[in-house]
Formats: structure tokens, C-alpha cells, sequence
């Protein structure tokens, strides 16, 4: 396993990491949740990423079990969550002051842990000013409870506010985003954000690498019945995934991974990986055969030379334009 900086920062994640979106607790059972996790770790995995928000906090007391089960060192750990949505009252949801500093403290206790690594906001929050949520992060960042504090999808105009505001009142800046990124979804990557990895340093912990399985080929004969896609409230997945255009394109992408002899996961894997931007690619399992499948895909990195990389974007059709910055 590789490790890369979280972009200007010191510490140093596993350039593959796993999340618990939806399986830990949800999909899943402790068990194997602890088989899953204990192959990542054992593959060198040091980043494990949840959210308050994940199966209603059960991911996040799922993965404080086998920390605590399994006797991990917390020193050789980089642990995350995330803060936005956290129940049905008023303030329970957004990023005041109140609920920042409140699901900091429910996400602690459900972990079992002392400190976070990183502490992300799970999206933009129109009702709070951005100052507020900034002085809140330093806060926690003074009182011990977390180390680092970053964003997920937010703007790169609403990350420079943050970041120039932290600037200006001696406070601790934003880190890190959390944004989607993968084959097909890339504008926002590639072009919006670029200018923040020269400038501010930032670090980037991607999610959804795999597009929900589309670029695993899973669903290339029709979506199994244990999908995601087949949860309840996720109808969303399959009206935004399973076109028959990116179904085409999927099937090509399989031929140009049969030829690199890797699966199709690794391909897409390993794409991501391709990019420096990249501090780390979170990956999701909800069998320990899929960990150990993904966890392969550094050896395919070397292997996606200009000709390879050519064959995919010829592919794919969706380069972001440099003259839509």
C-alpha cells in the first residue's frame, strides 16, 4: 500500500481507504463489517471514513465495535466523519455552531474514540453563515476533538470563503473536500477544484469510485436483487446510473480490462489513482472478496500508459473542457 499526503497537510493516508455509506450497519451485520475492515486493514488500509449520518449512526457504532474488538492501534488509524444530517429537530440538521459541536460529540461516543482525524461538512449549508461553522471547527480543533476539518460537495467559491475567512480571523482553514469523483462523474474534480490544489494545498478523500457498482459491471445483465440500487429511497441510483448509453460504455471498459488482465474495479480504481490530485480513494465492500479485489488495484496503476488512457477517454467521451473554469 501507497501512502499519499491529504494535500498540503502532514499526515498521510492509504491512497485505497474504505467507507461505511449505507453497508455498515444497513446492508450488513457487525460481522461482516469486522471481516471487511479487518481485510482492509491487513492490506495496509489506515483511513476509514463514516458520517453521523450513515445508517443513522449505526455505521459509526458498528466500526467503534471492531476498532475496539479487534485491539487496532488508534495511532495507526486516520478515522473521519461527518456532520449535516443528524435527526428530525431543528437543530439537528445543517451547520451551526450547536449541531457541529454536538455531533462531533455523539459521533465520539459512538466510535469510542477520543478524537477525530478528520471532520468533514457533509454539505454546503445555506441557513449558516460560514463564519460560524468556521469558528465552530476551530473550536473543536482547540478542545482536542478533531485534527483536521474539511468539506464534502461543496463549491470552490464556498471553500475559499471558508478558507479566506480562517485566513483573515487566525482561525484553522479547511483541509480537505470529499467530493464525488470517478469516470463519469468528473467537472467538478478535474476543473472547479483545480485551482484549489495550487493554491490552498487542498486534499481530496473521493467517494463513489465505483459509481454505486455501475463501473464494477454488476449491473450489466439487470440490477441483483442485494443491490444498493434495490434499497428502499435509492430508486434515485438506478434512474441516474443504468442509461443504456453508460451501459454501453461499461461494456467497452470491461474489453480494455480484460486486455490489462485486471476487473473492471480495478480499472476504475486505478484510474482514480491516476490522478495526483488524489489523496485517497474510499472504497466500499459488503464481502470481504470485494476488499481483497479492490486492494489490487495499485498494481494496475503502472500498467495505464498513454496508450491505455487514450483507449479509456476515447471511451468514455466526457473530458471536462479547461475553458469551462
Amino acid at each position: 500500500m501507497n501512502y499519499r499526503r491529504l494535500g498540503n497537510a502532514g499526515i498521510k493516508l492509504s491512497e485505497l481507504s474504505i467507507g461505511s455509506w449505507v453497508t455498515y450497519g444497513g446492508q450488513v451485520g457487525e460481522d461482516v463489517a469486522q471481516e471487511c475492515l479487518t481485510k482492509a486493514v491487513e492490506s495496509g488500509v489506515n483511513f476509514i471514513d463514516s458520517a453521523e449520518a450513515y445508517a443513522h449512526g449505526a455505521a459509526e457504532t458498528v466500526l467503534g465495535n471492531v476498532i475496539k474488538k479487534m485491539k487496532w492501534r488508534r495511532e495507526d488509524l486516520v478515522i473521519s466523519s461527518k456532520v449535516f444530517w443528524g435527526g428530525e429537530g431543528p437543530n439537528n440538521v445543517g451547520l451551526s455552531r450547536k449541531h457541529v459541536y454536538e455531533a462531533c460529540r455523539n459521533s465520539l461516543k459512538r466510535l469510542q474514540l477520543d478524537y477525530l482525524d478528520l471532520f468533514f461538512c457533509h454539505r454546503p449549508d445555506p441557513n449558516t453563515p460560514i463564519e460560524e461553522t468556521v469558528r465552530a471547527m476551530d473550536d473543536l480543533i482547540h478542545q482536542g476533538k478533531i485534527l483536521y476539518w474539511g468539506t464534502s460537495e461543496w463549491s470552490s467559491a464556498d471553500i475559499m470563503r471558508a478558507y479566506g475567512l480562517a485566513k483573515e480571523l487566525g482561525l484553522t482553514p479547511p483541509q480537505m473536500e470529499q467530493p464525488q469523483y470517478n469516470m463519469f462523474h468528473r467537472e467538478r474534480f478535474e476543473v472547479e477544484y483545480a485551482p484549489l490544489y495550487r493554491e490552498i494545498g487542498l486534499g481530496t478523500t473521493i467517494w463513489s469510485p465505483l459509481l454505486s457498482g455501475l463501473l464494477t459491471g454488476k449491473y450489466s445483465k439487470g440490477v441483483p436483487k442485494d443491490s444498493r440500487a434495490n434499497l428502499p429511497g435509492y430508486e434515485w441510483l438506478k434512474e441516474r446510473m443504468l442509461s443504456t448509453e453508460n451501459l454501453e460504455k461499461v461494456s467497452k471498459l470491461a474489453l480494455i480490462a480484460k486486455d490489462l488482465d485486471c476487473s473492471l474495479a480495478q480499472l476504475a480504481l486505478a484510474w482514480c489513482l491516476k490522478n495526483p490530485n488524489v489523496s485517497t480513494v474510499i472504497t466500499g465492500a459488503s464481502r470481504p472478496d470485494q476488499v481483497v479485489e479492490n486492494m489490487k488495484a495499485p498494481d494496475v496503476v503502472p500498467k495505464l500508459d498513454s496508450e491505455a488512457m487514450e483507449r479509456i477517454e476515447t471511451t468514455l467521451q466526457n473530458k471536462p473542457s479547461v475553458d469551462s473554469e
